[in-house]
Order: C-alpha cells, then sequence, then structure tokens
C-alpha cells in the first residue's frame, strides 16, 4: 500500500494561520547508536532548518519541542516497559542535536513527559493565542511522537501537513507505516520542498 496524497487546500493556507512544529531534535533521538535512534534522523537535520528558515521569513510561528524527563524518573509511567531509560533532564541526551537552529524568537515547549506534543503541555494554548489552524509537522519519531501529536492535532480540528521527508521513524518500516496510517484521515501527506512553495 502507498500512503494516501491529496491536494494541499491552498485556499485554506495561509501564513497568518500557519506554524510550524519541529519534534524533539534531542540526541537520544537523533544521533547513530542513540538510545532511541531514529533511523536517518541526523540526514533530515538541514531539512528541519531549512523548513524553519522557510518559515520564519514568512512570519511563521516556530515551535521545538523536547522531550525531558524528571532526573528521579518519576513521571516516565509505563514507558520504561516500551523504551530504554533516555532524556533526563540535565543529561547529554536530552538536548538539541548539533546543527539544529534555533533563534531568539521561536517557541520551545521543555514540559513534554509523553509521546504526545499536546499532552500536559501548553502547546494548544500557544498555536491558539496565535490564531494557528495550519500545522506543519516535522521532528522525530515518526511512528511514536510524531504520530501521537498529528493525530491529537487532527482530533483537535488543526489541519496538518506532513513533510515526510523531514521526519525519521524507529525503522524504515514502522517509519512508512506511521505515514501511511496518518495519510489516511490524520494529515495532508507531503514533502518539504512542497511546503516551502507555499505563499510564493
Amino acid at each position: 500500500m502507498t500512503p494516501r496524497i491529496r491536494p494541499l487546500p491552498l485556499d485554506q493556507i495561509r501564513p497568518a494561520t500557519t506554524a510550524l512544529l519541529v519534534i524533539d531534535m534531542q540526541r537520544d533521538f537523533v544521533e547513530e547508536g542513540a538510545p532511541c535512534e531514529a533511523r536517518g534522523a541526523l540526514d533530515i537535520v538541514q531539512r528541519v532548518n531549512a523548513l524553519a528558515a522557510w518559515a520564519r521569513g514568512h512570519g511563521l510561528p516556530v515551535v521545538f519541542t523536547q522531550e525531558m524527563h524528571r532526573a528521579d524518573r518519576c513521571d516516565f509511567g509505563i514507558e520504561l516497559e516500551f523504551e530504554p531509560l533516555h532524556c533526563l533532564e540535565g543529561s547529554r541526551g536530552a538536548e538539541m542535536v548539533d546543527g539544529v537552529r534555533i533563534e531568539p524568537q521561536d517557541h520551545r515547549i521543555f514540559t513534554k513527559r509523553r509521546y504526545d506534543c499536546f499532552l500536559g503541555t501548553d502547546l494548544d494554548l500557544l498555536l491558539r493565542c496565535k490564531r494557528v489552524e495550519n500545522l506543519i509537522c516535522c521532528g522525530v519519531c515518526t511512528n511514536i511522537c510524531v504520530l501521537s501529536t498529528v493525530l491529537t492535532a487532527r482530533n483537535l480540528d488543526y489541519r496538518v501537513l506532513l513533510p515526510v521527508d523531514a521526519v525519521a521513524g524507529t525503522s524504515p518500516e514502522l517509519h512508512d507505516a506511521a505515514i501511511l496510517c496518518m495519510s489516511n484521515a490524520f494529515a495532508y501527506v507531503t514533502e518539504s520542498a512542497a511546503v516551502m512553495q507555499l505563499f510564493g
């Protein structure tokens, strides 16, 4: 099966109502050999930077999230039944990976304790205060945090654009499966070049 590709609803996507969300480009997910490595994540760093630069150039809010767990591990819940220890506050692994460019005007979400960028954070409040209706999502991991976030965004009535060449999953198979699922009813599957052609 191949992902469902819909034409972007260009009449609905305007700079004033669109934001870029960069999900968890942290060492524990992006670096080779990291405990929760997203395969090929280092290869998307420059694409993420290009999307962020394009977004800033058009006045779009750019939001970076970082998964972060308390050092005493009290807020992992059952997550450690499924994944190894990762992204502890103050650890090197919780830092953004080298090469990701963040500017002073960008927004940061540091209180992300779960896969879903919306759960327990002020992301929805931030986006609604910015009058955002369209959310361009990139980052890692396609089949975990990206998938969880896109599903919630869609259920909150955000129109999601997903540039598939700017996300990376824990394996090629899981990446492809997540893209297939999101393309059905949760996101407009596209590529970064098409996104950066928006708004002329």
